[in-house]
């Protein structure tokens, strides 16, 4: 690996350990740009990258008591099928289409997130409520978000927490800290049903594949100390500005 990509995999745990997301957005274009992996390749390895990489953050948010698990197994199932459906609809969906829908969604997470919160939700460390989806209106809504990401996530080989961070703020209560850790054990799981939906479809490189998760691990136990320290209304529009940016970047790089 070239200097630029090992520095590539670093800001890839660093991004994914601080805002519980973001880690394919850089790690997808860096194994297409940088190391030169054919398109598909790279969204599946993309994928196995941050599995592997967002297991080790999660843990780190744990021990910090950031991470739901309720919250992640009603989610994450859902979210889980539909990464796996996402990644078999990618084998055959166009490279431009997949970016295309990729920098339009991220838009529209970045404006949810620079959206100001109404009061109740953005005081302090708000915890989900103990009625948290026990009824089949709640279920099936968790349900169908859940879906709705994972096959977005899998159609263009990211985690999906950009998408999860909001939807778990907006929707279930938890507050950005821990929605961010929560989040992370989701993407775990939603990288490696996607990843599992690319083996065996497209040619994978596990030797680079390590080695990068290696530089990205070091990264995200960096971002998971920096994460804990920052404010929360910080935390919540930095990652609103990142998407952004992140959004036009794709879009310009790959699409137009």
């Amino acid at each position: 690996m070239t200097f630029i990509s090992s520095l590539a995999g670093l800001i890839t745990g660093l991004v994914l350990g601080v805002f519980g997301s973001g880690g394919g957005i850089i790690t997808t274009p860096a194994l297409l740009y940088l190391a030169h992996v054919p398109a598909k390749s790279a969204i599946a390895m993309s994928l196995g990258v941050i599995a592997i990489t967002a297991t080790v953050a999660t843990l780190q948010h744990w021990r910090r008591g950031n991470v739901d698990f309720r919250v992640t197994v009603i989610f994450g199932l859902f979210s889980m099928a539909g990464t796996y459906l996402g990644a078999r609809l990618g084998v055959d969906t166009p490279v431009v289409v997949q970016l295309a829908v990729f920098s339009l969604v991220m838009y529209a997470a970045a404006w949810k997130m620079l959206r100001p919160l109404p009061v109740h939700r953005s005081v302090g460390a708000a915890a989900v409520s103990p009625e948290l989806c026990v009824t089949p209106r709640c279920m099936f809504r968790t349900g169908a978000v859940g879906v709705a990401v994972g096959m977005l996530a899998g159609l263009v080989g990211v985690g999906g927490g950009f998408l999860i961070v909001p939807a778990l703020v907006l929707l279930s209560g938890l507050s950005i800290k821990q929605a961010i850790g929560t989040a992370l054990a989701i993407v775990t799981l939603n990288s490696a049903s996607g990843f599992l939906g690319y083996a065996g479809h497209v040619s994978i490189n596990y030797t680079l594949v390590g080695t990068f998760s290696a530089l990205a691990i070091a990264g995200s136990v960096l971002g998971a100390y920096l994460a804990h320290r920052l404010s929360a209304n910080h935390l919540k529009r930095a990652f609103g500005v990142f998407l952004l940016f992140a959004a036009s970047a794709i879009l310009l790089k790959s699409v137009l």
